[in-house]
């Protein structure tokens, strides 16, 4: 790292400031225009200093040209969930500054291009224009590069405003062009530039102000996609089949970079494979024929892909071969908004094909459990020989977080009811593959290869015997699905359970699940401290639920359940689980906007119905 001269010393001192460590930067830019380099200084230079982040990216489904706007949150409390309010606003758009200063609170700071002149819209704000191309062109003689270097000016300039110390700017700038020196020597150039301008043009520090601290000690940053991939590799996949779709794509490539790396034999011979496939429907079966002969299979999709693997997964439920799906939710139906997070499969994964068919869904919350459900799934799918979904998002999923280093996994792994050729031996070849031998729903199972005459099965989608034989007899066919319906009851408590984030006796509960955790948090935070309502917290982690879901609800007079979608799907869920008497203390709040889901907008719909609702007895 080179040494800096425009180091901490010549930094202004942070003046006492209202939003010392905890604001939001917004940058409003072009996609395509190359700000993600910026935007990732500027989230990395934060979390060195030890400030606790989030970095939340709202971009356009086409390729470039459209609007994309790029939100840092500092927060000295931890808080990682999308603040509703910008703060801190640089404006480089033309097509979008004007409406994104309109939507700005009184006493917010704002960045942008000189020539925009946006200083004349409203006179309750902080300006700092700036002049770009004047300030770029004597760094950067390559005309052509303008364009991506020019965006390292406003890291400079809000620097310089909000006091990050300028050594851990570089070294978050050298990390992110670590292969590339001499293009972190000139987009150093152009940071140093937009700092010295701004400390000569704008002496005083802004309102916006960043101080070190020790908030991000031990933890890490990460996507949830790159943390499910993890979770994978850890798991023992070994056969990867999928189609790019938005935005699930990048947990497969995450996954297939990961495999290159760490699976092959000391010779560099490949232990995986990776194929991409013509649609998410040939991806399903590649999924499930992998794991019919034993392998530990996975595919990602999103929405549309779900759609078209109903019957592949109907197949997989009822043939009862294990597969893991990873679900990364976006905006439906239809294409929807590709680029846009929801929780709105939920009901249509919790029963994919047709016919009667209930599937085991696991619900992460945190990144972390991405990585955990990512390990966990595939011991699920095995024991209970079945296709498992995880429920991500596009939050969840393609967003920057901040979170505890993930753990190897001590635990063995879970190959479920698999017989041996010694096992049938012992057993004299008297088996049957839908036998339900120990009374729990789950048959016994044989893999491709056992070297022993009777461990040759028919594996069929149509109807047939507990010896797996085929039969179109009403009785045979009542016995299976009562039997797949008591191995899918059996699987409550073997799932996540779900967690008790935060207890009261007020009477007043919460349910909540997925990436909607986060706000959920400082949600609670701002009715307790606003308003003295006290809610406790239940967060539900996988479908079927657990029976402590119903001992919640049971306790308290009313529950809140929480989804980011329009028909309240976790909520009709768990009216269908708790039947009438405990569904009748239920109440919906939902958020389907294809926002990140924010606090303010949950507490807010919380204590409007609380009052309207009856006092509490």
């Amino acid at each position: 790292m080179s040494t800096s001269t425009l180091d901490r010393d010549l930094a202004p001192a942070p003046a006492p400031a209202s939003l010392l460590n905890d604001f939001s930067i917004q940058v409003a830019t072009v996609n395509g225009s190359g700000s993600q380099s910026s935007n990732l200084v500027l989230l990395h230079t934060l979390f060195q200093m030890g400030i606790p982040i989030s970095g939340k990216n709202l971009f356009p489904s086409n390729i470039a040209g459209l609007p994309t706007w790029y939100t840092i949150r500092a927060s000295r409390r931890g808080y990682i969930g999308r603040k509703k309010e910008i703060d801190f606003l640089i404006a480089l758009n033309p097509d979008t500054c004007r409406d994104d200063v309109q939507g700005l609170e009184a006493g917010a700071s704002v960045i942008y291009d000189e020539p925009l002149k946006l200083s004349a819209l409203r006179s309750d704000l902080t300006y700092y224009p700036v002049p770009f191309d004047k300030l770029v062109a004597p760094v950067c003689p390559v005309a052509k590069l303008r364009k991506l270097v020019r965006n390292m000016i406003y890291v400079g300039v809000a620097a310089h405003l909000t006091c990050m110390e300028m050594p851990e700017v570089e070294r978050a700038l050298r990390r992110q062009f670590k292969t590339k020196p001499k293009a972190a020597d000139l987009n150093w150039a152009a940071i140093q530039a937009g700092y010295s301008f701004a400390r000569e043009q704008f002496p005083q520090p802004d309102r916006c102000q960043l101080q070190r601290m020790d908030g991000t000690r031990g933890q890490i940053v990460i996507e949830g996609n790159a943390a499910g991939a993890l979770g994978c590799l850890f798991a023992g996949v070994t056969v990867v089949g999928w189609y790019p779709i938005t935005p699930s794509s990048s947990l497969c490539e995450y996954l297939i970079e990961y495999l290159k790396r760490y699976r092959r034999t000391p010779g560099g011979e490949a232990t995986f494979a990776c194929v991409q496939a013509e649609d998410e429907l040939a991806a399903c079966g590649m999924v499930l024929g992998a794991g019919w002969m034993g392998a530990r299979a996975v595919t990602s999709t999103s929405g549309p892909g779900i759609s078209l693997m109903s019957e592949f997964v109907g197949l997989g439920y009822y043939a009862e071969i294990p597969a893991v799906i990873f679900d990364i939710q976006r905006v439906g139906p239809s294409t929807g908004l590709p680029t846009r997070t929801a929780q709105g499969d939920l009901s249509f994964v919790a029963t994919l094909s047709h016919g009667d068919t209930r599937h085991l869904v696991l619900l992460p919350g945190t990144v972390q459990e991405c990585f955990d459900c990512g390990v966990a799934a595939f011991d699920l799918a095995e024991r209970f020989q079945t296709p498992v979904f995880v429920l991500s998002d596009l939050d969840l999923g393609m967003n920057h977080w901040m979170s505890p280093p993930f753990t190897y996994p001590e635990k063995p792994m879970d190959r479920g009811k698999v017989l041996t050729a010694e096992d049938l031996r012992r057993l004299k070849g008297d088996w049957g593959r839908y036998r339900d031998v120990d009374g729990d729903g789950i048959g016994y199972r044989t893999l491709p290869g056992t070297d022993h005459p009777a461990a040759a099965f028919f594996t069929r989608g149509s109807g047939h015997n507990a010896d797996a034989k085929y039969s179109e007899k009403g009785a045979d066919y009542i016995a299976n699905m009562d039997r797949l319906r008591r191995k899918w009851e059996g699987a409550r408590e073997h799932l996540p359970a779900p967690l008790l984030e935060h207890d009261s006796s007020s009477g007043v509960g919460v349910i909540a699940y997925g990436s909607t955790h986060h706000g959920m948090v400082e949600a609670l935070d701002q009715m307790r401290e606003e308003t003295d309502l006290d809610c406790a917290y239940l967060r539900v982690r996988a479908w079927p639920f657990a029976r402590s879901v119903a001992e919640f609800v049971r306790r308290c007079q009313r529950v809140y359940v929480v989804d980011q979608n329009r028909d309240g799907q976790m909520y009709h869920l768990l009216l269908a689980d708790l039947g009438p008497e405990l569904g009748a203390r239920l109440r919906s709040v939902r958020q389907y906007s294809g926002l990140p889901v924010d606090a303010r907008s949950l507490s807010d719909a919380i204590r409007a119905q609380e009052a309207a609702a009856r006092p509490l007895k």
